[in-house]
């Protein structure tokens, strides 16, 4: 046999030998090996060593570790900066915590409540109805609505009283079986005169419609789900047992909202996400954009003259016995209500810019700023218009009555009624706005010094 060195060697690609197969028999059977196309395993060795180098991946080797740096490739493997980070965003928002928590102590209202001016609410039945003159002798074709109502509390609980509804466009229409309420004025409790029938019971179907919710949260967010409602609960409980009691006993309105809104916010956020500096970022972002909304609705609503004098405030100064400041009201309205909209911009913002970085951990700041913007455009072209929407189906009977005015769209627009929405319109949706490159630009910073994650994988529990 001659020398395999002296014989030319033919230049063997990558794809013959992938074609070929590894040889792992030998010469032994050569009918196998001519079955296979292959060589033995000196021959195909020595084809390897005269063959330009191929770089091939090794099946089985171990994949390169992401790079967890600042996203230069020249950098190696950075120190995590989590503890760093966390103590710097705690030492930025613990102030701003502490002062919601003291401002609720110092405006919560201390000794009795005011006076309940109104009347007694009680429930009954119907069990008759019939048609008559409004008032004895009367000729005239005015009809009203003779119900017989069977109380089911109060003090005339059991018996049977008689009170007369008008039959106008907007008096509600009563039928036998319908469960109702009365307003008791503390007159004689067995005359018809001392009620006023007000008003439909609808307890169970808004009970059974709360169950409904309540259970479509728990199917799809299951254990989130549950800290959402209790976070939900929570937002109630400030705003029936602080916010409101604060308001009616003559503070601030837009202090008590100021305070109450931060409450909501650290305890609603942390509660519902949990204790990380994600969440942190997402507080921080609504935080500013909270503040931007009440620096501009008191200056335009300054600048528009607007009052908040509307039917209801002016009902409830008549029903309170003191003043309060209207403007201060109209104000807070503006602040509690933007905020369930900030937190759903900041915390969607934050965890998209938070999952980009799992992603790709060679993302540097300006990368991951950049992705989260434009998600964060299409979110709140949304988000505005829904927030548009919704004050625009609030004020659509008012919108209605301007229509038929016969007065020119301007001078509807610079109505006391309509401006004021207009004023609480904008204002929300530019906070919205500011919202996304704030906290995007936050969650940027913070993101690139967390240590990279895998990106999450949906939850099953």
């Amino acid at each position: 046999m001659q020398d395999w060195e002296t014989q030319p060697i033919p230049r063997v690609t990558e794809a013959e030998l992938t074609k070929r197969g590894d040889v792992d028999h030998g010469d032994r059977d050569k009918s196998a090996a001519r079955h296979r196309r292959s060589s033995g395993p000196d021959t195909g060795r020595r084809r390897a060593e005269h063959s330009e180098p191929q770089h091939r991946q090794p099946e089985h080797s171990e994949p390169e570790p992401a790079k967890t740096g600042h996203g230069h490739g020249h950098h190696g493997p950075a120190t995590p900066a989590s503890p760093r980070v966390r103590k710097f965003l705690l030492a930025l928002l613990a102030p701003f915590a502490l002062a919601a928590l003291v401002g609720m102590v110092l405006l919560y209202p201390t000794g009795d409540g005011p006076e309940t001016r109104g009347q007694q609410a009680v429930s009954g039945t119907v069990t008759a109805t019939e048609a008559s003159p409004c008032s004895s002798g009367d000729t005239s074709s005015d009809q009203c609505l003779t119900v017989t109502v069977e109380m089911t509390d109060g003090t005339a609980k059991g018996s049977d009283i008689r009170t007369t509804v008008p039959i106008e466009p907007s008096t509600p229409r009563f039928a036998v079986g319908d469960d109702v309420v009365l307003a008791y004025n503390g007159g004689d409790a067995l005359s018809g005169g001392s009620y006023q029938l007000v008003d439909f019971q609808r307890g169970l179907p808004l009970g059974v419609l709360a169950a409904l919710f309540a259970i479509a949260v728990l199917v799809l967010g299951r254990w989130q789900g549950l800290k959402a409602l209790v976070a939900l609960g929570l937002s109630f409980a400030v705003l029936l047992l602080f916010v409101l009691p604060a308001i009616l006993a003559g503070e601030n309105p837009l202090l008590v909202a100021v305070a109450g809104a931060g409450v909501i916010m650290f305890a609603v956020l942390y509660l519902t996400h949990g204790l990380s500096a994600r969440t942190s970022t997402a507080v921080l972002g609504t935080m500013v954009s909270l503040g931007l909304i009440g620096v501009l609705s008191a200056a335009f609503s300054a600048a528009t003259n607007l009052t908040g004098l509307d039917d209801q405030t002016t009902t409830l100064l008549g029903t309170l016995g003191h003043g309060i400041d209207t403007r201060g009201l109209l104000l807070a309205g503006i602040v509690i209500g933007a905020l369930g909209v900030l937190d759903d911009v900041t915390v969607t913002q934050t965890s998209a810019v938070w999952e980009l970085r799992a992603a790709n951990p060679a993302l540097g700041r300006r990368e991951l700023y950049a992705a989260g913007l434009r998600i964060g455009r299409d979110h709140v072209s949304s988000a505005v218009n829904t927030l548009v929407m919704a004050y625009a189906g609030a004020a659509l009977p008012v919108l209605l009555y301007s229509s038929l005015s016969g007065v020119g769209l301007g001078t509807v627009l610079e109505s006391q009624t309509i401006a004021q929405e207009i004023v609480r319109t904008l204002v929300g949706s530019i906070g919205l706005v500011a919202a996304v490159p704030v906290t995007t630009a936050v969650a940027a910073l913070v993101a690139v010094r967390e240590p990279a994650l895998s990106p999450a994988t949906p939850r099953t529990g």
